[in-house]
């Protein structure tokens, strides 16, 4: 097999694993108890609270361990927008990931106006239209940092800039850029900020909010003191380590991982470029992850080719994991001008540090066969 949807999920690297395994079987106590084995895992989520602070520049307190990414989003949007008498308005984009957006949806059924930015053709956010969206009533701005299916990044600084002079809390996703981009909370002004596990190496059903000092968020879930008592519930302290001995892993590979999966996708790209002339690569080509290729071939191609290259051996997806069987095209390339056709028959190829050059050179002799075969 030849794994290349890291965008979806990565694999738990052998570390992290040998890491959180003790906290399963022999530091198995609740960490809000008051005997020693208790303790031991309270230190241990703190100093993973605190691994994940030092990463982005920010103080541990502000760090609120959650069940992943989506519930990070939820609480952000719904937490500030129940804090606030006053102002109702949320600014975000046409291409969230569906955390975000199917909350907002769910707002504005609730009577919250929500305005959703178009991007342009490369899927970067209009910031003219974002400044323009501003009201006096606008609680938050919440943008990605990089897109789940193009990889594509946003510019988070500047509308970090724009959020703090108008006094708008900013909130972004950066599920996909956390580990994968160098993030700086204060350099950036972002206020809030969503990430995570299993999309750098650590396991699932574990992520975490930052919340800037200052920020008043009504709490995600009710019942004990848990995260402040911000966020009720015995702590998930297995995914919790794991993610901090990832991240801890992560800070010190980042520079050398990077150089490593841009060389792979740039040669795959160059590949499929020189036998498919006219083939299209979706969104910037250079504010983009690393690892990431998002495609269209200049033949007819159905959304049948990632079904006929997992046959291969070869795991690609067609767009986020999270819409997978929406046959009404991806909304994130119809945001940037597509046809539903093109929209619909994409192909996300995304390359981690665990990939190797040699299974480029076999990817691209698997998509050849399987392109001779959907275009016969």
């Amino acid at each position: 097999m030849i794994y290349l949807d890291n965008a979806a999920t990565t694999p738990v690297h052998p570390d992290v694993l040998q890491a959180l395994v003790p906290y399963f079987v022999k530091n198995y106590g609740n960490p809000s108890g008051i005997y020693d084995i208790a303790r031991t895992n309270k230190e241990a989520i703190e100093k993973a609270r605190k691994i994940i602070a030092d990463s982005l520049n920010a103080s541990p307190e502000e760090i609120y361990f959650t069940s992943g990414g989506t519930e990070a989003d939820n609480w952000a949007i719904t937490g500030i927008i129940q804090k606030n008498k006053n102002k109702k308005h949320i600014i975000t984009s046409k291409i969230e990931h569906h955390a975000i957006l199917n909350t907002c949806i769910h707002l504005e059924k609730l009577g919250y106006p929500v305005s959703y930015i178009n991007v342009n053709q490369n899927g970067i956010v209009d910031i003219d239209e974002l400044k323009n969206a501003i009201r006096p009533d606008t609680a938050l701005i919440s943008i990605m940092s990089a897109n789940n299916e193009t990889g594509v990044l946003q510019p988070v600084e500047e509308i970090g800039n724009i959020a703090k002079e108008r006094g708008i809390c900013f909130h972004t996703d950066a599920v996909q850029a956390y580990m994968h981009q160098q993030i700086d909370v204060k350099k950036s002004h972002i206020d809030m900020l969503s990430a995570s596990a299993h999309k750098f190496n650590a396991p699932k059903g574990t992520g975490f909010l930052y919340i800037r000092n200052g920020i008043d968020l009504e709490p995600f879930m009710h019942g004990g003191k848990q995260e402040a008592g911000q966020r009720a519930g015995t702590e998930n302290v297995a995914g919790i380590v794991g993610m901090g001995k990832a991240v801890e892993i992560a800070n010190r590979n980042q520079k050398k991982d990077t150089v490593y999966v841009r060389n792979m996708r740039d040669y795959l790209l160059y590949l499929l470029e020189n036998e498919f002339p006219g083939i299209k690569l979706n969104g910037d080509r250079h504010k983009r992850l690393p690892g990431n290729i998002n495609i269209n071939f200049p033949m007819h191609i159905d959304s049948s080719l990632p079904v006929l290259l997992d046959m291969e051996g070869v795991c690609v997806s067609g767009g986020s994991a999270c819409t997978t069987g929406n046959t009404t095209g991806s909304h994130v390339l119809l945001a940037m001008g597509l046809d539903k056709q093109k929209a619909s028959s994409a192909l996300r190829i995304t390359i981690g540090p665990q990939n190797t050059m040699e299974e480029m050179d076999m990817t691209f002799d698997k998509i050849k066969k399987c392109i001779s075969i959907l275009s016969y």
